[in-house]
Formats: structure tokens, C-alpha cells, sequence
């Protein structure tokens, strides 16, 4: 099939970042096609829209814009018409259909969504505090955490603490090594909630193959070797059994997923106090 060239313009009155993200989404469902991307945010004035109008008429495609302003927007989607171009606004339907349910308009401020309150200023402390505590250190403080997971080498924990950071959970991790068992401290928490990752051997082999080789290290050791590695998961298996930790099989999931299925965790642990035993996902 031959690959499809398309120029897609993204304006925004903000950072841009929502509609980096919707694009992002949305061009993952088609194939072959190669996107040259004119990313334009802070479009506030009228002098600057037009600067970026001359753009887009030299190389003509989608354009996607959040636009508040109704002024440039106006001067955008006529200029667009005027030119044959589609211009897609995506964040007007939900705003439409939020306007019909609370029965009020939506307020025309560029870049309200990003405004720093103390829910911004939370995940900038979550991120740094799950950067503090990766990898087993600074384990003293777990108790501050709001998630701690736990999982043999390679089985996610790194990037799925980082990901729910983002969403503003303080995360710690701990590797779960047979010769050397976790600090005490473990499975003394009480504030955070601790989940187990696991995963199949043949996953995890594949895995630390390819870290050995992108660190040029010999790739014949029990690291890799399928019976320490199937003992290795049957050990961390028995410990979150032996404690009641919610386990997360993550040989088939993305890190999206998995750090969804912890956050329902978390949402049902503070909805009903009582912890889940044995719960396996």
C-alpha cells in the first residue's frame, strides 16, 4: 500500500498539549501515512493567525484547532472554507453537550484547563517524590506513598510508577529479588496500597535479552536462564499470595493499563476501607 503524506496543523490559544494528545489518539487508528506535523499553540492575536494562514494555504491539509477566542476562531474557519480545507474544533461537542446538561455556557478562556492550582502543584510532588523512591530507595518514607508496587526485575514497575505519578499517585517500587528479601518495612505499610506485578517467564526472558544486549552485556545467565526466571515469578507469586497484595499480570497489558487497573484499585480501596484478598487481575 502506498503511504499517504498529510500535512495536519494543530492550533491552540494554550500549551496544545490536549490536542497533541487527541491527534496523537486518533492518527494511531490509520496506517501508512506520514504525517507532517505544524504545531502552532499561543495563537492569541489576530496577527499571529494570519502568519500561520500563509502556512497552511502553502501546504494545505487537516487543520485541528481549540480556539476560544470567537474572533479567530471566525477569521480560521472562513479561511479554511475559502480554501477547501476541513477544520475540526474536537473539544466542541463535549462542551456542547456539557452546556445542554448544567444549563450554562462554557467560558471562553484560552488555556483554562491548565491553570496552576494545587492539583497541578500535586503531581509536580507526586513525580518527584516517585522519582525519589525508585528502585527500593529511600524505603524509610513508604508509608508517605499512595501506591508502592513490587515485581521482579524488568516487570514494568519503573514506568508504571512514573505513568501514575503523572496522574498524581505517589508510587514507590521495590524489586522482589529471591536472595534478598524487602525491608521490614513492607509489609508493615498501612497508607499505601501495594500491588504486585507479575508476568510470564517467556515475556520476562524476552525482556532481559534485549536490556543485556542494548548494555553489551553476555546474555547465558540465570537472569535470563527459564528456570530461575520461572522461580523467580513462582517466589514473588507466593509473597503477594502470602500478604493478600492485588496482583497485575502484565504480560499482555500496556503501562496505560496497568496503571489503570491500580488506580480502580485505589478508587474501590477508598471506597470500602476493608482491603481485597487475593485479588488477581
Amino acid at each position: 500500500m502506498a503511504l499517504t503524506r498529510l500535512h495536519l496543523h494543530l492550533l491552540s490559544d494554550s500549551t496544545g498539549e490536549t490536542l497533541e494528545n487527541i491527534a496523537k489518539a486518533a492518527l494511531a487508528q490509520f496506517d501508512d501515512v506520514e504525517t507532517v506535523r505544524h504545531f502552532w499553540p499561543m495563537v492569541r492575536t489576530e496577527t499571529h493567525l494570519e502568519r500561520i494562514l500563509q502556512e497552511i494555504a502553502q501546504n494545505p491539509g487537516l487543520v485541528v484547532y481549540t480556539l476560544v477566542n470567537p474572533t479567530t476562531r471566525r477569521i480560521l474557519e472562513n479561511r479554511c472554507a475559502a480554501l477547501g480545507l476541513p477544520a475540526v474544533a474536537p473539544i466542541d461537542p463535549v462542551n456542547d453537550a456539557l452546556s445542554a446538561m448544567l444549563g450554562q455556557q462554557a467560558k471562553a478562556r484560552p488555556g483554562r484547563q491548565h491553570v496552576l492550582d494545587a492539583a497541578y502543584f500535586a503531581r509536580v510532588d507526586a513525580i518527584q517524590w516517585t522519582i525519589a523512591h525508585d528502585d527500593g530507595i529511600a524505603w524509610e518514607e513508604w508509608e508517605e506513598a499512595d501506591i508502592v508496587l513490587a515485581g521482579v526485575s524488568r516487570s514494568s514497575k519503573t514506568p508504571t510508577s512514573i505513568y501514575l505519578a503523572n496522574r498524581g499517585y505517589k508510587t514507590a517500587n521495590i524489586p522482589v529479588v529471591v536472595e534478598s528479601p524487602p525491608p521490614p518495612i513492607l509489609y508493615r505499610l498501612r497508607n499505601p496500597l501495594i500491588v504486585g506485578l507479575t508476568t510470564s517467564a517467556d515475556r520476562l526472558i524476552q525482556v532481559r535479552r534485549n536490556r543485556l544486549l542494548s548494555l553489551n552485556q553476555q546474555a547465558d545467565t540465570p537472569y535470563v536462564e527459564q528456570d530461575a526466571v520461572a522461580r523467580e515469578i513462582a517466589f514473588a507469586r507466593r509473597m503477594f499470595a502470602d500478604n493478600g497484595w492485588p496482583v497485575i499480570d502484565v504480560t499482555r497489558r500496556s503501562i496505560e493499563e496497568t496503571a489503570a487497573a491500580i488506580v480502580s484499585l485505589v478508587n474501590q480501596r477508598r471506597a470500602n476501607p476493608a482491603p481485597d484478598v487475593g485479588v488477581d487481575l
